[in-house]
């Protein structure tokens, strides 16, 4: 993954990523069995290597949709919740297990998913292990929609089209300034918002007005 999203992200043809499993399963989790004799040290590294790459994944200038179209548990949910826009099959499942195996998460499932659905809900998957439907996971807001497994795909790409089709540098620069700003204050965003809101006049923001005004498709 390491290597497609450094490719990806030098890449300034692509608009949109959307991600999702092979088979039945989002990603199950980790391979227990590849876990199973690991000492503390060899344990935390486990856990680093994937932290720094389900960070690159965050943080890649492109936009990422999950469609995920079964299981998502343990490092499976949290590569979802690196996502930015999360898509659900109506037969996926959904949580974060480990307590079961006397583990907690690794890849940063207790950071992300209090920040996505608030303390207490994430307290109580985290705690009780259980898995959630497509449904509550809507409620929730761990997911932003839900449709019939024949549909994910073509709601999933239908959305990176979408995404695609509108000022690529503004694209680019609302999700650094959403994500850099949920790093820091407020007013600091706010400061980055305004440099970057100037920055597209005369050029991608100029070419958008414009065409709105003449009533015509944008040039990008």
């Amino acid at each position: 993954m390491d290597d497609l999203l450094a490719a990806t992200a030098a890449r300034t043809d692509l608009r949109a990523l959307v991600l999702t499993g092979a088979g039945k399963a989002f990603v199950a989790g980790a391979d227990i069995a590849e876990m199973a004799d690991k000492d503390s040290a060899a344990g935390a590294e486990f856990s680093r290597v994937g932290q720094r790459t389900f960070l690159s994944l965050e943080e890649s200038p492109l936009p990422v949709i999950a469609a995920i179209n079964g299981f998502a548990l343990g490092g499976g949910l949290e590569l979802a919740m690196s996502c930015d826009i999360r898509i659900a099959s109506a037969a996926a499942k959904f949580g974060q297990p480990e307590v079961n195996l006397g583990l907690t998460p690794g890849y940063a499932g207790t950071q992300r998913l209090p920040r996505l659905i608030g303390t207490c809900d994430a307290l109580y998957l985290l705690l009780s292990g259980e898995l959630i439907g497509a449904e509550e996971a809507l409620r929730l807001g761990l997911v932003q929609k839900v449709t019939a497994p024949e549909q994910l795909m073509p709601e999933a790409l239908g959305l990176a089209r979408k995404i695609a089709s509108k000022g690529p540098q503004a694209v680019r620069k609302v999700k650094r300034l959403v994500r850099r700003g949920l790093q820091g204050g407020f007013a600091a965003g706010c400061a980055m918002e305004s440099e970057e809101f100037g920055s597209l006049f005369g050029n991608e923001g100029a070419e958008g007005m414009r065409a709105f005004l003449e009533k015509r498709p944008a040039k990008w």
